[in-house]
């Protein structure tokens, strides 16, 4: 398997079964070990998005965003550039689960824990490739609350059929297993004092994208 150094610039696509790039987000490395891979975003790194979620996102519009997976589903998107705005990231993803434990921080410092549903990691030589399976947790800075989000969002996919059975079958199980890595205090929970005072390394610029290919499609 592909390993990278720290502060290596790499990109995480989200490809859909077909082959296609869905988005891209150009990261930073912060350590790359047999556990997981760490990264990290600031504002101004370069990301590529599907035009209607852009809309969405520009607008505000969750309606819109609904559009967004319609024409995923119909397999009928483009993409155009944008750029990560207001948050820094670190993001820690072991290679072979079904989710993501994010850490979002504004300026006053941690706002919050993210859990990102998503399928296991294919390395490339640019950095991983994944899927976002809609539904995520939000954890609050002192893992005390925990609220599930887009769960509309994440029926209206399965309804589409972009989130197939196997998946969803995957996906209570990962649910399952992080819920439970809180409650243990598990893998970054373990250290959470040390990643609630984590900040990009200012010396870095904010990462950007190389060209995206897209690669071959392999059943996903």
């Amino acid at each position: 398997m592909k390993t990278f150094e720290a502060g290596e610039r790499v990109v995480r696509r989200d490809v859909h079964r077909s082959g296609r790039v869905w988005s891209a987000k150009a990261l930073r490395v912060i350590a790359d070990t047999g556990e997981a891979l760490v990264t990290a975003c600031a504002p101004g790194a370069q990301a590529l998005w599907p035009s209607l979620y852009a809309k969405a996102r520009a607008d505000g519009n969750r309606t819109v965003r609904t559009e967004a997976f319609d024409a995923m589903a119909r397999g009928e998107w483009e993409l155009e550039p944008g750029v990560w705005q207001e948050t820094e990231l670190l993001l820690w993803k072991p290679p072979a689960v079904w989710f993501s434990i994010n850490a979002f921080y504004t300026t006053a410092g941690l706002r919050n824990w993210y859990v990102n549903f998503e399928h296991p990691t294919r390395r490339t030589d640019d950095g991983f490739d994944t899927l976002d399976l809609t539904v995520d947790l939000v954890i609050d800075p002192d893992l005390s609350t925990l609220t599930w989000k887009d769960e509309d969002e994440y029926a209206h996919v399965r309804r589409l059929g972009i989130v197939t059975d196997t998946e969803h079958q995957a996906v209570e199980l990962a649910r399952a297993q992080v819920l439970a890595m809180v409650d243990e205090r598990a893998g970054p929970f373990a250290d959470a004092d040390r990643w609630a005072s984590w900040r990009w390394n200012p010396a870095w610029p904010p990462p950007c994208l190389p060209r995206v290919r897209e690669p071959a499609p392999e059943g996903w």
